[in-house]
């Protein structure tokens, strides 16, 4: 009677956690059931063969009747139980101020669960309120403004990511975005002020200074440091001793006559002319003109002598066709010849001399002009004329020059009319109704001698126009190879040239300032540094 009944059904496969039972055998109904849990994650889906036998055997399973075979296929469905999780615990990225990005990076998270819906990530979050930032679906983070490396260096945002069932991530990500400052070529590392005490010899000015060159490639270097003082006494710091003081210190021969000494009882001669903030420096306003009294110089200077002065002179408006002069003899009455004189006309210096017709009857060079924009450059210069007749040589600031246009003439015919030496202004006495001064001097005169029969070494000129302070260059057997230099003779100007920016920039730093008076005049001294890059 068993035989119309079902038994069992049987499942072929391996290891399948699935079973089925009977629930009545007279219906033959069954169901299928899962053995133990499982897990979509593991395996998505199964299939199988299962049939069904009858009892018509009774105990003896070899005698049952089997059904056909049929195919079971089972999909398992997927629950949201993993959180999505960054690929990486912490992004960072560097950009560059002032620039729109497309996309500064991408983060990336993944979800471990088995179905699309849930394995997917379908949106990004920025979490951290308040930032110029923004993410699209992809993940893509970009900036909504222009980033400032001043406003800010640096930006933290943390970043969260759902799947597509709306399941956050369980963890934040953190997204670094370092600002970096655009590029500028130049100079870094160096302070606009130095503070520099009396007797502290050589200090650098630049110690850390580096040329930041934004990766490009350098081929040559040449950089110019100048230290300005020239609003500073007669250009720079110096001795404030007298002119015989200092011709002494400097080993100048004997014999210097000072045509412009400060006021006394027995030099009165400088009494009526302005002075200038310092007793030695004497101002000309193309107003007035001092006598020096007869005796001081000799009226036979022979054919050796030298004439110093410091002057600081500018164009003078509207008086371009006048002399303006700065020392002149010339005849007390009667005529207006001109014995000797120094001047300057149209921004040239013009030294002249007549020799006497008892001396030679030929003729001599007379005038020696020289044309050097330092004359007209409102800026203190130091002048030495030294004559050998018939050549007069001119240093400037320690500097030769040769007169670049000399002119002849004859000698002046002998009479008994007595001279007149001058300062500031050339004395008229013939040839006018009243004897008067005339072609007066505009500018700034000091340190004004005359040194009869004597010239001048090379090396006590340098010295007398010395600055007691300049540029140096600290242990220059450690400037390094492939570095040229060059002072010029005040040592304010230094030019250094070179192919390397690492042996530059050291060469650079080892730039220092320098004072040697052991009470300098205080205040500020401007330095320019320009630089030339190829």
């Amino acid at each position: 009677p068993s035989a119309g009944e079902i038994c069992a059904f049987k499942i072929h496969g391996q290891e399948l956690p699935f079973e089925a039972v009977v629930l009545n055998k007279t219906s033959g109904e069954g169901r299928l059931r899962a053995k133990s849990p499982i897990d979509c994650e593991l395996q998505k889906e199964y299939t199988f063969i299962i049939q069904a036998y009858d009892c018509g055997a009774g105990p003896r399973e070899t005698a049952w009747k089997k059904s056909h075979k049929a195919v079971v296929h089972i999909q398992v469905k997927d629950i949201n139980e993993f959180a999505p999780t960054f690929k990486e615990p912490a992004y960072r990225a560097v950009v560059t101020e002032g620039k729109i990005y497309d996309s500064i990076l991408q983060v990336e998270a993944v979800d471990e669960d088995c179905s699309p819906q849930y394995s997917q990530i379908c949106n990004y979050e920025i979490v951290t309120t308040d930032v110029p930032f923004a993410i699209d679906r992809n993940g893509n983070i970009r900036n909504t403004e222009k980033l400032s490396y001043d406003k800010q260096h640096q930006y933290e945002i943390l970043v969260t990511a759902y799947d597509c069932g709306q399941k956050p991530a369980a963890q934040d990500t953190l997204v670094q975005v370092d600002v970096k400052p655009v590029c500028k070529p130049g100079w870094q590392d160096w302070t606009k002020r130095i503070e520099y005490q009396p007797g502290s010899g050589s200090v650098p000015l630049f110690p850390s200074i580096h040329l930041e060159t934004c990766d490009g490639a350098v081929s040559s270097i040449q950089i110019t440091t100048e230290l300005q003082t020239n609003y500073i006494g007669k250009g720079c710091d110096r001795e404030t001793y007298s002119e015989r003081s200092l011709q002494k210190l400097c080993g100048a021969s004997s014999g210097i006559i000072d045509l412009l000494p400060s006021p006394s009882a027995a030099t009165n001669w400088t009494a009526g002319l302005l002075v200038d903030s310092s007793e030695m420096i004497f101002k000309f306003d193309g107003r007035q003109g001092a006598k020096i009294p007869d005796g001081i110089v000799p009226k036979n200077l022979t054919d050796q002598f030298t004439i110093t002065m410091w002057m600081k002179h500018g164009p003078s408006p509207g008086v371009r066709a006048e002399k303006e002069t700065i020392l002149c003899n010339s005849d007390k009455t009667e005529m207006n010849r001109h014995h000797y004189a120094l001047y300057v006309h149209n921004c040239r210096l013009v030294f002249l001399l007549r020799k006497d017709f008892d001396q030679a009857d030929t003729f001599r060079p007379a005038e020696f002009h020289w044309k050097l924009d330092q004359i007209c450059d409102k800026e203190w210069h130091y002048y030495v004329i030294n004559v050998e007749f018939p050549i007069v040589t001119l240093y400037m600031d320690g500097a030769t020059y040769e007169p670049y246009l000399v002119t002849n003439d004859w000698p002046i015919h002998p009479s008994h009319i007595a001279m007149q030496l001058t300062v500031g202004a050339c004395w008229q006495g013939g040839e006018v109704t009243k004897p008067r001064f005339a072609q007066f001097f505009h500018g700034s005169l000091a340190s004004l001698t005359i040194r009869p029969g004597k010239m001048e070494s090379q090396k006590v000129i340098s010295c007398l126009q010395a600055c007691k302070e300049g540029l140096d260059i600290n242990s220059l057997e450690s400037l390094g190879q492939g570095i040229k230099y060059h002072f010029n003779p005040s040592q304010s100007v230094l030019v250094m040239e070179g192919d390397d920016i690492g042996n530059i920039n050291r060469a650079l730093q080892k730039v220092s300032y320098i004072n040697s008076r052991q009470f300098p005049t205080a205040g500020v001294r401007r330095l320019r540094v320009s630089s030339k890059v190829q």
